[in-house]
């Protein structure tokens, strides 16, 4: 895949133990995948964001998981039931990945789309207010 990475995301997903290295890794060629036009920043002094037109989603490694936070105000469709928390959130949602979990890449990038489709369209909050 073709983009510009962040030497500070790199340096985030460098310091992980290995089986996280490769999660993240994995969620970013895929964020990057859905759409070219993505780009990669550090938001809140050290977490990696994928953004475009907004944020489409962040990263970040827990001790036993990493999360994947989706920022779709609830709108991304999720028929594979990834989404593992803030179903009821009204600004994200997360998946959750631990070790030895595989991740449906057809899945995430399906929601990455949508995510990105809805901020090109103004955002998830005047998709719903115009709802």
């Amino acid at each position: 895949m073709d983009y510009t990475a962040d030497p500070r995301v790199d340096a985030y997903i460098d310091a992980l133990p290995e089986w996280q290295q490769a999660v993240c890794r994995q969620v970013r060629e895929l964020v990057h995948a859905a759409d070219p036009d993505v780009v990669e920043t550090i938001k809140r002094t050290r977490q990696p964001y994928f953004v475009l037109e907004g944020n489409v989603c962040a990263l970040l490694a827990a001790k036993d998981h990493v999360n994947v936070f989706l920022y779709d105000g609830g709108l991304t469709p999720d028929p594979e039931h990834l989404i593992t928390g803030g179903q009821e959130n009204k600004t994200g949602r997360t998946v959750a990945f631990y070790e030895g979990e595989s991740l449906n890449g057809p899945a995430l990038t399906d929601m990455f789309r949508s995510i990105i489709a809805n901020n090109r369209a103004g955002g998830w909050r005047k998709i719903k207010k115009d709802q």
